[in-house]
């Protein structure tokens, strides 16, 4: 089907990934979000991004060691991409506390047709910046993979008594500028434009072209001023769209989304060329 647009950043609306891997979790995204989360099948979901003409990016998780939570595993996400290829992609998600194993995922995980790996530093408590993690990129870069990480504030934990546990620092975007230093051929996404260090991002990617910047998990009315303006202009090439969902709807986030202003051959760029390039969709 033409596309709409690609939305680079959709969680499993199902129990496996709400009631298993966010347990504890949830509540305090939603008053965070301001949004109760829509649960709904991967049949419901599939016939929503076929009625927007928007294919999903599904993301598979993994923080057992941290959490102790359940993953979903990356066979489930590869599962549902194979079911319905015409609205759904994926990225699989490896534990990097799990070393060798983790490597050893990142193989199996391109083996299985997924498109990169998911990483969010503050729930798997890890610094992307310290190179004995580096092993993990360097299979990503080996296979093509893209590495996909959370940056910025979290929702998760948000608004509770230490944050639950979590570490901001961890996903400042900063702590990525020596992996994409050190790993070139490393297509990198920082989610979530890295707020309040977005600045900071920005540098990174005017410096370094592996490096792109997913806008999901705001509201588009609510983006600062400073990232609107690079991705309509000198930035629109590494700018890719996404919702969030299960916490924002893709409706709202591409309702919003067109109401800014920005050239249409930039607002192409950002809600689908780049991401078809990088996920290699063409």
């Amino acid at each position: 089907m033409p596309l709409r647009a690609v939305d680079f950043h959709v969680h499993l609306p199902t129990p496996d990934w709400l009631d298993g891997s966010m347990a504890g979790y949830v509540e305090a995204a939603e008053a965070y979000f301001r949004s109760p989360v829509q649960r709904a099948t991967l049949d419901e979901l599939a016939e929503r991004y076929r009625q927007l003409e928007v294919m999903a990016v599904l993301l598979a998780w993994d923080a057992e060691t941290t959490t102790g939570r359940p993953r979903v595993p990356n066979e489930t996400v590869a599962e549902a991409c194979r079911a319905y290829p015409d609205v759904f992609t994926g990225l699989g998600s490896v534990d990097p506390h799990k070393g060798e194993a983790a490597v050893a995922e990142v193989a199996r995980i391109a083996a299985a047709g997924l498109r990169g790996v998911k990483f969010h530093p503050s729930l798997q408590a890890f610094a992307p910046d310290d190179p004995g993690y580096w092993p993990v990129f360097a299979a990503c870069q080996e296979h093509g993979l893209i590495a996909l990480f959370h940056t910025g504030t979290s929702g998760i934990g948000a608004g509770q008594p230490g944050g639950q546990g979590i570490r901001l620092d961890y996903a400042r975007p900063i702590r990525l500028d020596p992996v994409a230093a050190a790993h070139p051929e490393l297509t990198i996404v920082a989610a979530h434009f890295g707020w309040p260090w977005h600045m900071e991002l920005i540098a990174m990617a005017l410096h370094k072209t592996n490096v792109y910047i997913d806008i999901s998990g705001w509201s588009p009315r609510r983006i600062p001023a400073e990232v609107v303006s690079e991705l309509r202009g000198r930035l629109s090439g590494q700018f890719l769209w996404g919702s969030d969902f299960p916490f924002l709807t893709p409706e709202r986030c591409l309702a919003e989304f067109d109401a800014l202003d920005v050239p249409e051959e930039a607002r192409a760029r950002v809600l689908h060329g780049n991401a078809e390039r990088i996920l290699r969709l063409g």
